[in-house]
């Protein structure tokens, strides 16, 4: 699969309104992962491009998209979300070649990144402040106002929902943004600089420079003129960020690792929960960091479930992007290895059932098949760790109180769900659990832009999604008047 026709430049930096080249003149490879061609490059941007990236941001924030109302900015979001509705195919089909992940799942984050500008664009002017009562003689109120200038370093798996759901709140709160998507995937993203450039935003409000992490990346997140930023992605280099942002006191959202559980009791409608306990674990060939890894399961009903869970699986089938089946290839190469030596660490467990593989799967390709492990001990390191492939463990529990110590018995806490008809225990269970997110009867919620979203632990800090995103990316201003 070649890229499809491309309406802007992919091996250049946008900055300031116009598509340059990096100052260091290098460049990257870009690789289908379907088939583990090179299909063609992007920007190698470097320190020299984020300076001049943070320049322009901060000219905007000086100029016309520092006194634009709020309402005016929302006018923008909700406009260059039309404009992405109109081209939905195209990105689909963008995300599937440098991404690898099926068409309809592809299609599914174009719409999203939609929703996401939709909803932000509407959200602008509603973000108000307080008064709050005082001494007599004094009114006191509050001001939320942006940062100023916000750094965004986004993932390879969800390039277009990430960034709809970080650059588009911190535009929403009046900041002028700084994007340096995952050198594996920055097709989309280069997209949304030119829709947004479509769209009439102002140059300035939105650059992006493409590189690798340890360059780009860095440079970004150390940068003295950068007051936020928000990363997604894994906690070694969550910590990396944290460390070099905090030079220079600046406030971080985190949303890092994931090792989240589905905890299905023996009262569960299993006929309702097994779409969600497999999807769950395999969309985007699992690398998701809210994939449902771990599926905690009643004793009484385990081997029931066990067996239905691996009927499922073994229907699954994997190929190219284009085929558009139930997964898609890993992200590269390294990913791949990655998962092959957390599946050598299980040799040990029950291979309850695999997916397939279909036969005229490019050889090049970077494929694992789903599995499905049982016979998983809460002490496990694929109990444990997060593997980030298409593979899911089983671990059976006896008690309410031992699923939730299980739940609750790694790292991180992003994602959980429950799986019960008992109302009190839904509710005991919701409050028991370490997570961000906590589904009853249900995984995801649909995705919701609406819902607040991030973790505990390692699994991060901060909220994207929602008015708490809003909040996120602005400061709040107290002003106390003495008039007597």
């Amino acid at each position: 699969m070649n890229l499809p026709a491309l309406w802007y430049p992919t091996d250049k930096c946008f900055i300031d309104g116009a598509w340059v080249d990096p100052i260091g003149g290098e460049t990257l490879p870009i690789e289908n992962p379907s088939t583990g061609e090179v299909i063609g490059e992007i920007a190698r941007g470097g320190q020299a491009d984020i300076d001049a990236a943070v320049r322009a941001a901060e000219n905007a924030r000086s100029g016309v998209w520092g006194r634009m109302p709020a309402f005016e900015r929302g006018r923008l979001l909700s406009h260059m979300g039309r404009l992405v509705l109109t081209h939905v195919d195209a990105l689909a089909q963008i995300e599937a070649a440098d991404v690898g992940k099926p068409l309809k799942q592809a299609r599914a984050d174009a719409v999203a990144l939609a929703r996401y500008l939709e909803f932000y664009g509407g959200a602008a002017d509603k973000i108000h402040g307080e008064t709050i009562p005082y001494l007599d003689g004094y009114t006191v109120y509050t001001l939320r106002e942006p940062h100023g200038v916000t750094g965004h370093i986004v993932p390879w798996n969800y390039p277009m929902q990430i960034i709809g759901r970080s650059v588009g709140a911190a535009l929403a709160m009046g900041n002028a943004c700084v994007l340096k998507p995952a050198e594996e995937a920055c097709l989309t993203a280069l997209a949304f600089a030119a829709i947004a450039d479509e769209a009439g935003f102002p140059k300035g409000v939105i650059n992006i420079v493409p590189g690798l992490g340890e360059e780009a990346g860095a440079a970004l997140s150390e940068h003295p003129g950068i007051h936020h930023i928000s990363f997604t992605g894994s906690v070694p280099v969550g910590k990396l960020i944290q460390t070099a942002a905090a030079k220079n006191v600046v406030p971080v959202t985190l949303e890092l690792g994931g090792k989240s559980p589905q905890l299905v009791f023996d009262d569960a409608d299993l006929d309702a929960a097994l779409p969600f306990l497999v999807n769950a674990g395999i969309q985007n060939a699992g690398q998701t960091c809210s994939a449902s890894s771990r599926l905690l399961v009643h004793r009484t009903i385990h081997d029931q479930l066990l067996d239905r869970l691996a009927e499922r699986y073994r229907a699954l089938r994997v190929g190219p992007a284009t085929a558009d089946l139930d997964v898609g290839p890993l992200i590269s190469g390294n990913q791949k290895s990655v998962v092959a030596g957390f599946l050598d660490q299980g040799r040990d467990l029950e291979t309850a059932a695999r997916g397939e593989i279909i036969a005229d799967a490019p050889r090049g390709g970077h494929y694992i098949a789903p599995t499905l492990l049982a016979g998983v001990t809460p002490d496990h390191a694929l109990a444990r760790d997060e593997i980030f492939g298409p593979v899911q463990v089983v671990i059976a529990f006896d008690t309410e109180e031992q699923a939730i110590a299980i739940a609750n018995s790694t790292d991180f806490g992003l994602v959980a769900s429950v799986w019960t008809n008992s109302g009190a225990r839904q509710m005991r269970a919701a409050k028991a659990i370490r997570a961000g997110q906590v589904f009853i009867n249900n995984y995801g919620a649909g995705g919701g832009v609406e819902l607040p979203f991030g973790g505990i632990g390692k699994s991060g800090h901060g909220r994207e999604k929602g008015f708490e995103a809003l909040y996120g990316f602005s400061t709040l201003k107290t002003v106390a008047a003495l008039h007597g």
